[in-house]
């Protein structure tokens, strides 16, 4: 864990209240439908769990595809043709 020092736990802080005060005013600022069908949607996206794998996905596969060809190996890279 790292340690931080007093200026900047109080600067954190501060930081924390001016955006919840920002966060405030921009909810004021909505007409009453509006700020409510934001807050149940948000809720709502908190509430669901985790997305899982995609179905058509085998267990043990990686989201991404690899971003480059993979390097061939050594036996073909070393292979002569024969004559």
């Amino acid at each position: 864990m790292a340690r931080h020092s007093k200026y900047e736990k109080e600067r954190r802080a501060a930081e924390t209240a001016r955006v919840k005060e920002i966060e405030a005013a921009w909810k004021g600022s909505l007409p009453k439908p509006v700020a409510e069908a934001f807050v149940n949607a948000v809720a709502a996206a908190r509430a669901r769990p985790p997305q899982g794998p995609f179905p058509n996905m085998p267990p043990g596969t990686r989201p991404n595809p690899p971003k480059r060809e993979p390097r061939p190996t050594k036996e073909e890279r070393n292979r002569r043709p024969r004559d």
